[in-house]
């Protein structure tokens, strides 16, 4: 045997022979990882920006130059009401791609991979949502942008601009729950789409987003008073505006935390079963 055999034999024996194993990665190191992982997606396939870039500004002028004439007199005037609700809705609306994202990968079976791993178990999860958070930021800076190029002025300044992206992310975060766990349910990204689609429009469209809900009928008020967009759009529209906010961001974080404790919940045990 020659020298350099042994030297190679004597490595592989010792690497056998040598019981010390690496640290367990924690939870957050693992999410941040596989967050990464999620962004360094969009580098290969850049077209997943197309969501966060051309839907908002879309969104944006066809319902500021469409309604506010109509609605508020004029485009400067609806847009000091619109665009925090328009935020809301184009960040809301983008996260059932959460959802179609995470089918595609099961289908293709890289999460049986992940789930062999050990690690902590919702990290990829995890991971993946908060890669998304950077996608949702992105989208709020382009509509935020836009809004003050076409007269929106918002009475909070950039504080008041920050805590209501923060507060419209954090409530993205947690309904990103949601899709998961659709995701998990169904057997195809296209069957996600369809289903996030059916729950996301009623959410959306009858809220306060686009109209006070005073001019509506007193059942649909009704429906609109409780439902967890409204209560966004309002703690938003306080936070931008400079005006009192009230209890709404409660209600709002609320919201946020009872759909993180219940889907959170329902995705990982169907998390550990998905095929």
């Amino acid at each position: 045997m020659s020298e350099t055999q042994e030297v190679r034999r004597e490595a592989i024996v010792d690497v056998l022979a040598n019981r010390d194993r690496p640290p367990r990665p924690s939870a957050l190191s693992t999410s941040l990882t596989f967050g990464w992982r999620a962004l360094l997606k969009i580098k290969h396939v850049p077209e997943q920006l197309f969501d966060v870039t051309l839907f908002p500004i879309i969104f944006t002028l066809m319902f500021t130059y469409l309604f506010g004439g109509a609605i508020a007199g004029s485009v400067e005037n609806y847009i000091q009401f619109l665009l925090p609700g328009i935020l809301v809705q184009s960040v809301i609306m983008i996260t059932m791609y959460t959802g179609t994202t995470l089918r595609t990968d099961l289908e293709k079976g890289v999460f049986d991979r992940f789930r062999s791993l050990p690690i902590w178990r919702p990290s990829p999860l995890v991971g993946m949502l908060l890669g998304d958070a950077v996608r949702f930021s992105l989208a709020s800076l382009i509509i935020c942008l836009l809004g003050l190029v076409i007269g929106w002025r918002p009475q909070g300044g950039a504080i008041g601009i920050v805590l209501g992206v923060l507060l419209t992310l954090v409530f993205a975060f947690a309904i990103g729950w949601v899709w998961t766990f659709i995701s998990l349910v169904v057997r195809s990204s296209g069957a996600v789409m369809g289903v996030s689609m059916m729950v996301i429009m009623p959410l959306t469209f009858v809220s306060n987003i686009f109209v006070d809900p005073g001019t509506m009928p007193s059942w649909l008020q009704g429906f609109v008073s409780v439902n967890p967009i409204s209560h966004l759009v309002t703690a938003v529209r306080s936070l931008m505006g400079g005006t009192p906010v009230g209890s709404e961001v409660f209600f709002t974080l609320a919201w946020a935390a009872g759909l993180v404790v219940v889907f959170g919940t329902l995705t990982m045990l169907r998390y550990r079963d998905a095929k």
